[in-house]
């Protein structure tokens, strides 16, 4: 059976500062990779949460169909948020608990849309332990943010 993964992550240099994120989506079965897809991004001016959901919002829009798919994050943000708070912001109109307004609501709903089409597990992994997809995620966001370096020529 056809295993899909996408691995995510976020970069930001200074936060708020030059950010970037990357995606290394893998179609697999077994141990044998059958197709595998890198994706990356950056802004001039972020955060590196919002790297982090931009990460996730783009593997998931990449997809040309409805899929199953787990998606690998290193951030305890993204994972808890779209597998816990969510709920709980949607219920309350987009504040948090506290009844401030949830932080980064465009790209929550974003994210939330995106996963509707598909049928998504979501899981952890610790960052920058030696997991290579996740390191790769890493290089990927690293970047693409690159280009919104201070100093770097843009084309």
């Amino acid at each position: 059976m056809t295993e899909l993964l996408a691995y995510t992550d976020g970069a930001c240099s200074g936060n708020p500062g030059p950010g970037g994120w990357g995606a290394l989506l893998i179609a697999r079965e077994g141990d044998k990779v059958l197709k595998q897809k890198e994706l990356q991004g950056g802004e001039a001016q972020t955060t590196n949460n919002r790297m982090e959901l931009m990460a996730a919002i783009s593997a998931l829009e990449s997809l040309s169909r409805a899929s199953n798919i787990i998606v690998v994050t290193d951030s305890a943000y993204v994972k808890n948020g779209v597998s816990q708070w969510i709920h709980g912001w949607k219920r309350n109109g987009w504040k948090t608990s506290t009844r401030k307004p949830v932080k980064n609501e465009d790209l929550w709903r974003r994210l939330d849309a995106a996963q509707t089409r598909h049928t998504v597990e979501w899981r952890w992994i610790k960052g920058h332990a030696g997991h290579a997809e996740n390191e790769r995620a890493d290089e990927l966001a690293r970047a693409g943010m690159a280009p919104f370096k201070p100093g770097r020529a843009r084309a």
